[in-house]
């Protein structure tokens, strides 16, 4: 345990709450010594981190499903990592194990918080690191959950979903698909757009960057026969079109509005939900952690997915815990592609 002295931990700390887009100037660079866990206790190496839409909501002051991060509070985030010291039997060093690392080098876990911090190990047989913040991580929950338990899929019912080369709209649309659905994604740019139908097999998917009615006429060329599942991960003027498409009996799984995220405004509400009362629809918002108990079974049936090609996952790794700030903000800026993943340091 000697070595531990040796090391520091650089961590990256909320230290003021945002208006609008988040800036370098609301986080705190901060480093202190790395602890040697207590008997039942582990202490951690973060390998790569998980950056979510979510986190910006995290950042305000409010009442929400979560608390928010507090002033001067490390950074919450979900990540994957390896135990390099462990005082407790079900853990050895050299385990790889997913928890709520936060943006840091490393995490001293006492045994009390092992639950609330999901800490579980993790087979790399089964995934690659990323993947595990991927398809078999808290987006793929996200989205097998938000898609089979809310959304109720049945093959031959038409699912649109946006954000569709997102980490959650990747795993929406291709589980879509293999519970015999037609899929069409909503994306911005056409290269986006062409990965989603040539590598994830959407049948469709529109580009919502070509023009001001292309979500109003992309929705009516490819879902002529209305829509039944719509998945929205960005709320506002989509959300809104979409609604004026869907089916008797729709579902509309609400799963986070990523263009009303940094609005210096009031949230744009949905304008067309009478469309809901004419439809007999139903609305209904997902939280991953509800679902905490059953994440093992969502893990096993997409694994065999991803292993026999059904499923694919694609992340975009940015490298550098300092990078963070500036990583963030491409989940804003439409520019990540796939699953956005910051890399803290080689496995």
């Amino acid at each position: 345990m000697s070595t531990l002295a040796t090391l520091t931990n650089h961590q990256i700390r909320l230290a003021a709450r945002p208006v609008g887009m988040p800036t370098r100037a609301n986080w705190q660079s901060t480093t202190e010594a790395v602890a040697e866990p207590a008997q039942g206790g582990v202490l951690l190496k973060t390998l790569a981190l998980s950056l979510d839409p979510a986190m910006r909501g995290w950042m305000n002051e409010g009442k929400s499903y979560i608390p928010p991060v507090g002033i001067g509070e490390v950074m919450r985030a979900g990540g994957v990592g390896q135990v390099i010291a462990s005082k407790n039997p079900g853990f050895a060093v050299g385990d790889y194990v997913a928890a709520g690392f936060g943006i840091q080098e490393y995490l001293t876990l006492a045994e009390a918080d092992f639950k609330r911090s999901g800490l579980v190990k993790i087979d790399l047989n089964v995934g690659t690191l990323t993947q595990w913040l991927n398809v078999l991580g808290m987006p793929g929950m996200t989205g097998y959950f938000g898609l089979m338990d809310v959304g109720q899929p049945k093959a031959g019912e038409t699912v649109v979903v946006s954000g569709a080369a997102g980490a959650v709209g990747q795993t929406v649309g291709q589980m879509a698909k293999i519970k015999g659905c037609r899929v069409v994604g909503i994306a911005g740019g056409q290269a986006k757009c062409d990965w989603v139908v040539k590598e994830l097999g959407f049948d469709a998917c529109i580009d919502y960057k070509a023009g001001p009615s292309a979500v109003k006429e992309g929705l009516k060329q490819h879902c002529p026969a209305g829509v039944d599942i719509y998945f929205d991960n960005v709320g506002g003027e989509i959300l809104d079109t979409v609604l004026t498409r869907i089916n008797r009996g729709a579902r509309i799984i609400i799963c986070g509005a990523i263009s009303q995220y940094n609005n210096t405004t009031a949230v744009q509400g949905p304008k067309n939900y009478l469309s809901l009362l004419v439809n007999r629809a139903r609305m209904e918002g997902i939280v991953v952690f509800d679902y905490a108990d059953r994440y093992h079974l969502a893990v096993a049936e997409m694994a065999g997915y991803l292993k026999d090609g059904r499923m694919k996952s694609k992340e975009d790794i940015v490298k550098g815990l300092d990078t963070f700030p500036e990583a963030l903000i491409k989940l804003f800026t439409g520019e990540n592609f796939g699953k956005l993943v910051l890399q803290v340091a080689e496995a």
